[in-house]
């Protein structure tokens, strides 16, 4: 997928959500008891709890829920949004939420800092008797998939994101496609560096799996040279495949980032080496950056993955809206990866 491509598909998304079936809280549908006459409006406050600002990803996505509420504001219906930063801090978001609680917030949507903590934030939400949209990270059932108790046996919580197990493999799938398949020493193995996001996030996890399974899928041979964790971070993607080209040298034929920060990271590493991406190394990212997009067209990137944070974050927003609204909601709401490479 292309740029133009690319933002087409994002500008459509976003013009869906627009036009969204779901009314605005208080217009006419069966409203919750919540909210707070404003003039002859009334007004929601959201509680919006982000895992960390200092994330690339989660600065769009906070951003787009904070616009999108704005549009569905009415003469007769306001959003009052507040959203904080929980520094990557357990400790730090508990106490915001105890603070949401406090406040009386008629709905809160949160991005955990540890999926552990899942149970222990849900019982204090569920507690005050306040409607909760977790999003971006899942929290995972005893058998590792979507049989979370916190969400199945709540009917006011449910989850918003996307299959991290598709981002995978797309990954891996954009090496198998190409015409050496990864393979640019010709020695039949690809040899690669990953460079993995939190350890404790299930998307990281399912990222590091599923792109190796996929080359395997197709016939692959693979060696991993190494394997590091960069907590999502670009300064420490440029760090570890730094330090991995130092000690491996020509050996790494491909290096996957479980995200675009560390891609862009990793690129600055591969560049001051003297390697060529699309000639003489492969990288791969998650969540289709404006500045990544651009590399993946220009061929300084081999390709990414769009982490649709319009269409994530305006699927939150209306699931907090029909919540608002009384109304019945699923437990799980899915938004598609889409493969980005040049054309």
């Amino acid at each position: 997928m292309n740029f133009k491509k690319l933002l087409a598909s994002a500008l459509t998304v976003a013009m869906l959500a627009g036009c969204s079936s779901t009314t605005p809280a208080g217009s006419g549908s069966a409203a919750s008891e919540g909210g707070e006459a404003s003039g002859d409006a009334k007004t929601y406050n959201v509680g919006v709890a982000i895992y960390q600002f200092n994330d690339n990803f989660m600065t769009l996505y906070r951003n787009e829920i904070e616009a999108y509420f704005k549009t569905l504001e009415t003469d007769t219906v306001k959003y009052n949004v507040q959203i904080v930063d929980g520094k990557n801090d357990m400790a730090e978001q508990s106490n915001q939420i105890d603070s949401f609680i406090t406040q009386g917030m008629d709905v809160i949507i949160l991005n955990l800092v540890q999926t552990s903590s899942a149970d222990a934030a849900i019982e204090k939400v569920m507690g005050a008797g306040i409607p909760l949209v977790l999003i971006n990270r899942e929290p995972l059932g005893d058998n590792g998939d979507e049989s979370y108790a916190g969400i199945l046996d709540n009917a006011t919580v449910c989850y918003v994101g996307a299959d991290a197990r598709q981002s995978g493999t797309y990954q891996g799938e954009i090496v198998a496609e190409l015409p050496d398949k990864g393979d640019l020493n010709g020695d039949g193995k690809v040899s690669y560096l990953m460079i993995e996001g939190d350890p404790e996030n299930p998307d990281a996890q399912y990222r590091t799996q599923f792109s190796i399974k996929a080359l395997e899928d197709a016939g692959i041979t693979v060696e991993c040279i190494d394997d590091q964790i960069g907590n999502w971070d670009q300064t420490k993607g440029q760090e570890i495949c730094a330090n991995a080209l130092a000690q491996y040298g020509d050996k790494i034929e491909v290096v996957f980032c479980n995200n675009d920060a560390m891609a862009l990271g990793a690129f600055a590493a591969i560049d001051a080496a003297g390697r060529k991406v699309g000639e003489d190394i492969y990288l791969l990212g998650v969540d289709a950056l404006d500045e990544c997009v651009e590399m993946v067209n220009n061929g300084t990137m081999t390709g990414t993955v769009l982490n649709d944070a319009i269409g994530q974050s305006h699927t939150a927003v209306d699931v907090a809206v029909k919540l608002l609204n009384g109304e019945a909601i699923e437990n799980y709401y899915w938004v598609d990866y889409v493969k980005v490479t040049k054309e």
